[in-house]
């Protein structure tokens, strides 16, 4: 999505019905990128002081864009609950179901950057590398310390089924669906279904916790972006995805995201949470991750091969997923 496929919606009435009926809009920016969301910048001014916000509104597209993302009132109501719990979140305003006809939520606009190839190399975020680590430790333990009674309705919460068997199960009907051959994840399917752990705690999960998706300032972890795909599951889920090679953006040494190593940041958040999470419980998640990854890169790619979605972007996830194909045989060697 670019800026001149989209009309700016007119935001002072939503404003003033949930920040202040003084609220002015002085500016706004719409951020590139986005299937099923739309998020704009806007400037602010309430009781004459600037306030910068966020807001994500539901794109023009977007029915069926991901049926595994939560809506937005969700989404607000679960934002209210992580920030109540004192995770580093953006204080969420407020929701509104007609923001120019589409339901959108308010919330403070958190500064800093979340592009990952900046995070990991640049000189100015340094230090603030060196704390990630022990802070992405502490605000797992927080998202997976919320009771789940405090929290809206999500995927998951009722399901029967183990977390990670029914993941396999739906990954392994997602790549059915592409009717094209790949035995490196199906060889992978095959593992994670013999090798599912069993008898787990189910808590909150973010399940997209990794790095382009945490905003990181000078001083480190700013805040936590994009809850759509959050859930009930396994918590070693979200330790296990921000270990994925995808998420290095090429400094593949350091796993934790390309910032760190996986074990002071395991430590921390088994010390912070009171569980025993080991390495072979994030080494089942890592792999999960990039067959999920994988079978994500498949789907895209077979929007724009299909011609229903003809976009460069989606060609190019053709191509990755050639290279998930070869870090699931890699993990598998290892197991």
């Amino acid at each position: 999505m670019t800026v001149t496929e989209t009309l700016q919606p007119d935001f002072e009435p939503a404003l003033r019905r949930i920040v202040g009926d003084d609220a002015r809009c002085t500016a706004a920016t719409l951020i590139p990128g986005g299937a099923s969301k739309e998020s704009w910048c806007v400037d602010a001014v309430v009781d004459g002081s600037p306030l910068p916000l966020l807001v994500r509104r539901d794109a023009a597209n977007s029915a069926g864009a991901d049926s595994g993302a939560v809506d937005l009132q969700t989404e607000y109501a679960l934002l209210r609950a992580v920030h109540a719990a004192g995770v580093k979140v953006a204080r969420p305003w407020g929701v509104t179901d007609d923001l120019d006809g589409r339901p959108a939520v308010i919330m403070d606009r958190l500064e800093g950057t979340s592009i990952g190839p900046r995070v990991v190399r640049s000189s100015s975020l340094a230090t603030a590398r060196e704390q990630l680590p022990q802070q992405l430790a502490e605000a797992l333990a927080g998202i997976h310390s919320v009771p789940l009674n405090q929290l809206p309705p999500l995927p998951g919460r009722d399901e029967q089924a183990h977390p990670a068997l029914a993941g396999v199960t739906r990954l392994r009907r997602e790549l059915d669906r592409a009717d094209e051959a790949h035995p490196a994840i199906e060889l992978g399917l095959t593992w994670l279904h013999e090798h599912a752990p069993r008898d787990v705690e189910r808590t909150l999960v973010h399940g997209d916790f990794r790095i382009g998706n945490l905003m990181i300032d000078e001083h480190g972890l700013a805040g936590v972006l994009d809850w759509e795909l959050a859930h009930v599951g396994n918590p070693a889920e979200d330790l296990g995805w921000p270990l994925i090679r995808a998420w290095r953006f090429g400094q593949d040494h350091l796993r934790l995201g390309g910032t760190g190593e996986v074990e002071p940041f395991l430590e921390h958040y088994n010390q912070l949470s009171g569980r025993q999470l080991t390495p072979a419980d994030l080494f089942y998640w890592e792999l999960m991750g990039n067959v999920r990854w994988a079978v994500i890169c498949v789907m895209q790619s077979r929007r724009h091969l299909e011609g229903s979605e003809a976009d460069m972007e989606l060609a190019v996830l053709g191509r990755i997923t050639a290279e998930v194909e070869r870090e699931i045989i890699h993990l598998l060697e290892q197991a």
